[in-house]
């Protein structure tokens, strides 16, 4: 066991090491837009308009309730419909706190006389010693407590997502993923939540603070973001250390 457990680290480290080397010289590569939820949604048959295939004068109105028409409602409400969500995080929160705790006491014991006892030990202790003051204690403690909290944190972007599925009580499930390539770094921006049908603007638009079980993820990868990263060894060894 112990003479497979080195061979296993070396073939590990080497199949790490190799994949990382494929990307030399290469940009990172960006995620295919096909056989994507977002792309598996918008690949589905419309709803059709009944009424409308039966009357195709009433299909061709500007006073049509459809969603074509002058006045139909836009908004994203079925599979493979597209809306804008807006994500503007401008928050800031400062928290201070301080404690301050002390305690002191003191106890003392005199035996001046006891049966005689002192009097009779006083004779063969040391020159100086005395009794008088048997026992005696004091203690003191005190402790201080500071803490403060402060968090800043501004992002505003707009990203848009598709309607990959509608739930039974008709709240929508929405996926978004835009990914932008600058040199060889890559930021790419996910957001993925439910939203209610009412909660679109009537631009097509949703806040993020409307979407339900929001995840919200800004990120990147590519050679600044790797050189932020610590390397795997030393992530190990943060881990497995005790100090």
């Amino acid at each position: 066991m112990k003479s497979t457990l080195p061979i296993l680290l070396a073939v590990l480290i080497g199949t790490t090491a190799c994949g990382r080397l494929s990307d030399v010289g290469q940009p990172p590569e960006m995620t295919p837009v096909t056989r994507s939820n977002e792309s598996l949604a918008m690949a589905a048959p419309p709803p059709v308009d009944i009424l409308a295939e039966r009357d195709p004068l009433r299909a061709s109105s500007l006073w049509t309730g459809n969603r074509q028409s002058l006045l139909g409602d836009r908004r994203a409400s079925v599979r493979g419909d597209i809306l804008t969500v807006v994500v503007e995080i401008d928050e800031r929160a400062e928290i201070d706190n301080a404690s301050n705790r002390s305690r002191s006491g003191s106890e003392s014991l005199q035996m001046p006389e006891l049966f005689g006892l002192p009097q009779a030990v006083q004779d063969s202790m040391p020159e100086g010693s005395s009794l008088a003051n048997a026992v005696g204690t004091s203690s003191q403690s005190s402790s201080k407590g500071a803490g403060g909290v402060r968090r800043k944190e501004r992002l505003m972007l707009r990203v848009a997502a598709t309607v990959v599925d509608v739930q039974p009580n008709g709240v929508l499930r929405i996926e978004g993923r835009q990914e932008v390539r600058v040199n060889f770094e890559l930021r790419e921006m996910l957001v993925t939540g439910y939203v209610r049908p009412g909660d679109i603007s009537r631009q097509n638009e949703i806040t993020y603070d409307k979407i339900a079980a929001a995840r919200i993820s800004y990120g990147g990868r590519g050679q600044i973001t790797d050189v932020q990263q610590p390397r795997y060894g030393q992530q190990v060894a943060d881990i497995v250390l005790p100090f």
